[in-house]
């Protein structure tokens, strides 16, 4: 992305975030070829949209924070937006004689419930999706490049497709730990009519029904869909957009427009969330079950949806649901690290090279 396109942008993070460039290069020691790729010492200075005098450092706490603050409104405005689809997707698990499908499904939610009756849950699904973005975007950044550093530059370019998945994996580690009370929430809010109105009801009556670990009781299963959920994403993103860049685009990527490139992120995204959505969905129907049967178990669950139902029930809306939420997820992703001065996610592998002054990550 060309540097000029950000300058003009309005910067979404304080100044006192970036680091004057006259500090960088005064901190700045110099490395030796045994260094990797992206090591810490060898920062790739962003200039600050609203003064190129100051930098944005690349791996540097105010970069990890950008991030952490683009996944969140990322994951958390798409999921709020999606959350008609998401109700009726959850109904449709538990309860698939009532919701046969999905227009059906919409059907008996508004005659039941009415246009506003489509938006319960929202406030526990805006909290619960925005700290799991942050923590998601936020880390796997992180753990991407601690992993490469941990490798070196020539087993991180070769195995790149490995890095991808154990940053995505440990990432969404943390990041479920964030989201798991709001899940248990959001889907007995949406599954039970009459249990809560939302959050501010909802999760103390949750408590007081279960107790506060009870919040917790499907973190096993919210392991289970979202780590391959998230795997699957953060590589297979990686990867295709690698391959735009290479095989479908004829100009290098920092020669393309900020459009072009937020679209390279929609489709890589789009196409990405679809494998999710097929790779996570029986741990999805699970997480839906225990939420919704007050002590139900994993067996329990399986037994009562069959293996059939566990991977197929509820799928194309969520194949529909999934897909669309990753690929805008991935847009507004990127397009907040363009307003603060940073390049867009993926692209075309940097090359290995043996002197010192290659060893910089590049967009």
């Amino acid at each position: 992305m060309a540097i000029s396109e950000t300058q003009s942008s309005s910067s979404l993070i304080p100044n006192f975030l970036y680091s004057s460039s006259s500090i960088l290069h005064s901190t700045l020691p110099s490395q030796s070829p045994s260094q990797s790729f992206s090591a810490p010492m060898n920062p790739f200075p962003i200039p600050s949209p609203t003064d190129p005098t100051k930098k944005l450092e690349m791996y540097s706490p105010a970069f990890y924070a950008a991030c952490a603050f683009g996944g969140s409104l990322s994951c958390g405005l798409t999921h709020t937006a999606l959350t008609p689809l998401d109700l009726v997707k959850c109904n449709m698990q538990i309860d698939p004689v009532k919701y046969k499908n999905i227009s059906s499904g919409f059907g008996v939610l508004l005659k039941e419930q009415g246009i506003r009756g489509l938006f319960r849950g929202w406030a526990p699904t805006l909290l619960g999706y925005s700290a799991q973005g942050a923590c998601k975007y936020g880390i796997y950044e992180f753990f991407k490049k601690y992993y490469s550093d941990i490798v070196g530059p020539e087993y991180a370019a070769k195995y790149k497709t490995l890095i991808y998945l154990a940053g995505s994996a440990s990432a969404e580690v943390i990041a479920d730990v964030a989201l798991c009370p709001f899940e248990a929430v959001k889907v007995r809010v949406q599954t039970q009519p009459g249990f809560g109105r939302g959050l501010s009801d909802g999760l103390p009556k949750f408590v007081r029904s279960e107790g506060a670990l009870g919040l917790y009781k499907g973190i096993v299963p919210l392991w289970g869909r979202q780590i391959p959920y998230t795997m699957m994403k953060f590589a297979t993103f990686e990867n295709l957009v690698e391959l735009i860049y290479k095989h479908a685009i004829t100009k290098p990527k920092n020669e393309c427009s900020s459009a072009l490139q937020l679209g390279v992120s929609f489709a890589g995204g789009y196409i990405a969330g679809v494998s999710c959505a097929i790779v996570s969905h029986p741990a999805d129907n699970l997480v839906s079950f225990l939420n919704n049967a007050k002590g139900a178990t994993v067996g329990e669950a399986i037994q009562k949806l069959g293996l059939w139902g566990l991977f197929t029930r509820g799928l194309p809306l969520r194949i529909v649901m999934i897909g669309t939420l990753t690929g805008a997820q991935w847009v507004i992703y990127d397009a907040f690290k363009v307003s603060v001065g940073l390049p867009t996610t993926g692209g075309v592998a940097p090359p290995i090279a043996a002197s010192p002054e290659h060893t910089t990550a590049t967009a």
